[in-house]
């Protein structure tokens, strides 16, 4: 009777730990699956609003330097100052990259950590 008894705790022991496993992975599947959805759609949302910036960035950079080269009176001149001032607006950027990186990495850290 006791080993009986010791086999049914055992049976149900093992149905726990089944279940258990069983949960846990759907937990962490559901997680990632999650996670992975929230990059999709913020990598769409930040491409959709990048193309149209960058739509609107070139307009406006070609009539700037149109502009420019009519108040100049040489379009050359225009566009040479149009670049000059992308040149250097690259360069503080690129100066500047550890101040941009560190808080990207740490919204992004806290994102997908503090998500789990």
């Amino acid at each position: 009777m006791a080993f009986e008894d010791i086999k049914e705790q055992i049976d149900h022991v093992e149905e726990g730990v089944r279940s258990y496993v069983k949960n846990s992975l759907d937990f962490y599947r559901l997680q990632s699956f999650r996670s992975m959805m929230m990059g999709i759609t913020m990598a769409t949302k930040v491409l959709l609003i990048g193309g149209v910036g960058f739509i609107a960035l070139l307009f406006l950079s070609l009539s700037a330097a149109f502009w420019l080269g009519t108040t100049l009176g040489n379009t050359a001149k225009g566009f040479l100052l149009v670049g000059g001032f992308y040149i250097l607006a690259g360069i503080i950027i690129f100066l500047l990259r550890s101040k941009i990186e560190k808080p990207l990495l740490k919204k992004f850290s806290k994102f997908y950590f503090d998500e789990l």
